[in-house]
């Protein structure tokens, strides 16, 4: 799993950019305000980094200018209705700090102004999000009441299919020989020598 990425900026769209890390090019999905503060095409950044994998669409990374950012964006996609799209969009329009304002304050206008979001959805941001940290700023301590939970981390098996899946495998071929994997090297293998012994029995 990719928590952090440092390399060169080789490419900016309107949704992504692509990061060159030491020859390999990863595509990172940013909101807005993180791609305009990007620096310049050939420039060197630091991106903090969500990896999220579905079913439909395989492995996809989430680029954040801090961890703060990272962290409030996993909180806003636990909220029923907020996905990828939207949670990018409330930290468009509201750092972490001035979204733990917004939420003391119960100000859902202000949440509302990110695209996407309308009234109903922003009053349930506001109110599933009132004594979440979101945050290390003075707002967000002042706003946190409860430690937020830590997101579940994914099994060891589940990273090493992900990985496989990245690498062009295919979801039921990736268990299967992480599957086999695992009962030769046993439960409890770390990731990366269940993904070495994957390629292995792929023949690759």
């Amino acid at each position: 799993m990719i928590g952090r990425l440092r390399g060169i900026v080789a490419e900016v769209g309107e949704e992504e950019a692509l990061i060159d890390v030491a020859g390999v090019g990863y595509v990172v999905r940013c909101g807005a305000r993180t791609l305009s503060r990007l620096p310049e095409i050939g420039g060197e950044t630091v991106l903090h980094v969500e990896t999220q994998w579905a079913e439909q669409t395989g492995i996809t990374l989430y680029g954040f200018p801090t961890r703060d950012d990272r962290q409030v964006f996993v909180t806003l996609k636990t909220i029923q209705g907020v996905g990828p799209k939207a949670a990018l969009a409330v930290l468009d329009v509201l750092p972490p700090g001035e979204l733990a304002a917004a939420v003391a304050r119960e100000d859902k206008a202000a949440v509302a102004r990110a695209q996407g979001v309308g009234p109903k959805l922003a009053l349930r941001i506001v109110t599933e999000l009132k004594g979440k940290p979101l945050g290390s700023g003075p707002a967000a301590t002042f706003h946190a009441n409860i430690a937020a939970p830590e997101p579940a981390k994914p099994s060891l098996a589940g990273e090493a299919v992900a990985a496989l899946m990245g690498l062009g495998v295919a979801e039921p071929q990736a268990r299967r020989v992480v599957e086999q994997a695992a009962v030769r090297l046993g439960e409890d293998a770390p990731a990366p020598a269940l993904i070495k012994a994957a390629l292995q029995e792929l023949g690759r």
